[in-house]
């Protein structure tokens, strides 16, 4: 085995500063000075979150806080339907976690809206103005809904009017009943 010995003693390869000229000590640091910015500026660019829509990539999105027992003790609704066929009209209460009231299939209706709620939207939500929408018509049936799920008060109406609101009605079968398709 080889081993290094230097000819110089350690502290002779680190210059003194009274050794070095002045100019080459001040480019020194100010090359120093300089990188030391941009190193500062590129940490605070990353602690700085994104404003833009184009920047909010599922990577960079907030992660939402895990569901907690008691946001989800109030999941409690009332479904009122009406002009939708025999059988499938009245009035509904519905509780999930754990599924229960006089609802014709609380469980199915349970994981559809489960299934339709995502952090930060609403899952009883009207369409958007100025939706560009089929113009389908579903037949006469509507249905309102009220009470409170996943923590937030809820009064929505639904009809089957357009393609639309068509679409929205489906997304929450079973919770509303499935009815007969557009012709």
């Amino acid at each position: 085995m080889v081993s290094f010995t230097p000819a110089v003693p350690r502290r002779a390869l680190v210059p003194s500063p009274a050794s070095v000229p002045r100019r080459i000590l001040a480019s020194s640091l100010a090359a120093v000075s300089v990188s030391a910015l941009v190193t500062l500026a590129a940490v605070s660019a990353a602690a700085v979150p994104a404003t833009s829509a184009a920047a909010a990539t599922p990577a960079t999105a907030a992660v939402p806080p895990p569901v907690q027992p008691e946001d989800r003790a109030g999941d409690r609704l009332t479904v009122v339907v009406r002009h939708a066929g025999s059988g499938l009209d009245g009035t509904y209460e519905l509780s999930c976690h754990p599924e229960a009231g006089r609802h014709p299939d609380a469980a199915g209706a349970c994981r559809a809206l489960d299934a339709n709620t995502r952090w930060g939207r609403d899952t009883f939500a009207p369409v958007a103005p100025g939706s560009t929408c089929t113009m389908l018509y579903g037949g006469p049936a509507t249905a309102h809904v009220t009470g409170t799920w996943a923590g937030r008060p809820v009064d929505a109406s639904y009809d089957r009017s357009n393609g639309c609101e068509i679409g929205r009605w489906d997304r929450l079968v079973p919770a509303l009943p499935r009815v007969g398709s557009p012709v």
